[in-house]
């Protein structure tokens, strides 16, 4: 009897601004081409972003996405109840969707903050000290836009005024002397629980592996909050930007970096990948 070989099924992994999304006018036209051949093929393309559920929610709407998403640097998953067949067993229906909480309230990370403020002695300014329209003036989001990223539940963004270099050890130190962790993004610093983009990542993955089997991931992400997400693909993509990373290939050998920035970048190593493993499962 001859033994037929199924293939992986592919999942992926991104991170929206300056990946899926470009970094200043967060458009996305330029990934259309790869974004339409994933939906064709069935392929769960996972938005995994520092945003919060309110703007990634509202956001995968407009990209007729239905896959499962992951909010605030893997502090919460959260599952479409509609497309949701199997939710994992301690996740609870909020709305319309299944929500899997990984990280800490919001309001602890407020308190924090604070008292890493009076310890430091630094003018720190999270969402939390900021009016809607700060947070748009920081974001170049509208108003409407900026009102969803203050909804925060498990991250808490903040900026460092009058410190130039920051002293990034210092202020890892006195978070992690709290039990929290300190992670970049493209605009902002976030303070969070030990939840990060990786972990949250794994636990899909593991969830998707119970349902398909073998599982093929696919990351991409641009900023060092999206590393530990990096890590774990078996196709990690740093997307270019214009900053630069030193010895992340030697921290990740197989990473592929883009050539082009943004939803550029994005759409051409995704399609890249799609076509190398089409072209392996036809052999």
């Amino acid at each position: 009897m001859t033994e037929v070989s199924v293939a992986p099924v592919i999942v992926v992994f991104t991170d929206l601004d300056g990946t899926l999304l470009d970094h200043d006018t967060y458009g996305w036209d330029e990934a259309l081409p790869a974004l339409d051949l994933c939906k064709r093929l069935f392929i769960p393309i996972v938005l995994v972003s520092s945003k919060t559920r309110a703007e990634i929610d509202q956001l995968r709407l407009k990209l007729s996405i239905s896959a499962p998403f992951i909010s605030e640097n893997g502090g919460g998953i959260f599952f479409p109840v509609d497309t949701t067949e199997v939710p994992p067993p301690d996740a609870f229906i909020d709305g319309d969707l299944w929500k899997w909480s990984l990280g800490l309230p919001y309001a602890d990370l407020i308190r924090e903050l604070d008292g890493i403020r009076d310890e430091l002695g630094w003018n720190i300014k999270g969402f939390s000290d900021m009016r809607i329209d700060d947070i748009s003036d920081l974001t170049g989001l509208d108003r409407g836009s900026a009102r969803l990223a203050a909804m925060r539940e498990f991250d808490e963004p903040f900026i460092i005024l009058d410190q130039d270099p920051v002293d990034r050890e210092n202020l890892r130190k006195a978070a992690a002397q709290r039990g929290l962790t300190i992670t970049e993004g493209g605009r902002f610093f976030h303070l969070s629980g030990k939840n990060d983009k990786g972990q949250a990542m794994q636990k899909l993955m593991s969830l998707y592996k119970r349902l398909h089997g073998n599982i093929v991931s696919v990351a991409l992400g641009d900023s060092p909050n999206d590393f530990s997400m990096l890590e774990c693909a078996d196709y990690p993509v740093l997307v270019r930007s214009k900053r630069n990373f030193e010895g992340l290939k030697k921290r990740i050998p197989r990473l592929m970096v883009t050539g082009e920035m943004g939803p550029k970048g994005w759409n051409t190593a995704l399609l890249d990948i799609l076509n190398e493993k089409q072209e392996a499962d036809n052999v």
